[in-house]
């Protein structure tokens, strides 16, 4: 059976093996998943896409062919400093597992293994095969981790699950986001004389101002807010006396299934050109919004699997993206889940409860089983 005391072990020593990202330094913990898979008898394989980074899979063979993936990942964010807890300890406090990660991931990853194990301990012949992987690099685009795995097929699953959210929801749907600089160029002069000059700065707060009241055209979507624009960063000027002739802004914007990137930064080079004469948009990452339909067979097993342990079960949005959007365009299924705190996730003194971590592995083993059967 389920064991609690077991998912708070291995969560403990998860956390006691710091995996902050960046640097990206997640060897000691994905080798402590390598272990327990290898254990628990499943073929246990590693791809490194960059050096002390392993990307751990583990296979657990079937009678067909018909593929589960499930997925966690090793990396956590860093965890800076004013912890009341220390924050790589696995401290237990009223049933509280706290530490770096015990939301974010390592909780989930915890409750995953645990799954596994029971249902190779219990004997149950599953029909189809399950690959687990705990991969690197989530918490900076994954591009070490579950992209590379994905891009070059050596994962080829049937329908994916993604064990990175929180509260038990069940995420069909979430934003695309642009991460985008907007470099605004003036000329420089002495700050005794301004009028000689053209401060970058002025400028870029101008069109700061626009961007934040900007609405950008959209379709309501019943699970998610409307599209955002949030300004990360701003950088400019060399020295106070001097008017600034360079003022770059950081620009995080998240965006509704629908919408479409192009027309987005179109829409943005409209708001900026009358305001700023020399300026250049760069953008540094974008993944698409991305939906599935509540219908789908993998959805279905996971709604009932936390209908039957926690009594209701929820479809929800996600605001951020996460990395079921790394699975457009392949024909394959995913959705997320998890079982953390939503208000720990990257916060000080992240905590996860033990109790939810054991309901969460009740749920990825009975979702597991609807999914692939049984022989």
């Amino acid at each position: 059976m389920i064991q609690k005391d077991r998912i708070a072990r291995l969560t403990q020593k998860l956390i006691r093996a710091p995996s902050e990202n960046p640097p990206g330094s997640e060897h000691e913990c994905a080798m402590i998943v390598k272990t327990e898979l290898e254990n628990l008898g499943m073929k246990v394989s590693v791809h490194e896409y960059e050096k002390g980074r392993p990307n751990i899979i583990g296979t657990l063979k079937g009678k067909t062919k018909k593929t589960l993936l499930i997925n966690t990942h090793t990396d956590t964010v860093p965890a800076g400093t004013g912890w009341k807890h220390p924050p790589f300890e696995g401290k237990i406090i009223n049933n509280k597992i706290y530490g770096r990660g015990a939301t974010d991931c390592k909780g989930n990853t915890a409750s995953c293994i645990e799954a596994i194990r029971n249902i190779i301990e219990t004997g149950t012949k599953l029909n189809g095969t399950l690959v687990y992987t705990a991969t690197v690099d989530e918490e900076t685009g994954s591009k070490e981790g579950l992209k590379p795995l994905i891009e070059k097929k050596i994962i080829t699953p049937d329908a994916a699950l993604i064990v990175d959210s929180e509260e038990f929801h069940i995420d069909i749907a979430q934003k695309g986001l642009i991460h985008f600089t907007i470099l605004v160029r003036g000329k420089k002069a002495h700050g005794a004389h301004p009028h000689l000059g053209d401060n970058a700065i002025i400028t870029a707060s101008k069109i700061i101002t626009k961007l934040t009241k900007a609405e950008l055209p959209h379709t309501t979507h019943p699970l998610l807010n409307p599209p955002t624009i949030n300004i990360g960063t701003i950088k400019g000027g060399d020295k106070i006396n001097m008017v600034p002739d360079t003022c770059e802004i950081g620009i995080d914007l998240r965006y509704l299934p629908g919408m479409k990137k192009d027309l987005i930064i179109a829409s943005i080079k409209n708001i900026i050109a009358p305001i700023a004469k020399n300026h250049e948009i760069k953008i540094h990452s974008a993944i698409a919004p991305y939906e599935i339909d509540k219908t789908e067979h993998l959805v279905e097993c996971l709604h009932e699997s936390i209908k039957e342990v926690r009594g209701t079960s929820k479809h929800t949005g996600v605001e951020g993206a996460t990395m079921v959007a790394l699975f457009q365009n392949t024909g394959i299924p995913a959705v997320a889940t998890g079982f953390g705190i939503k208000e720990c996730m990257h916060a000080t003194d992240e905590y996860a409860r033990l109790d939810d971590l054991t309901d969460g592995a009740k749920i990825i083993e009975k979702t597991i089983i609807k999914y692939l059967g049984k022989e």
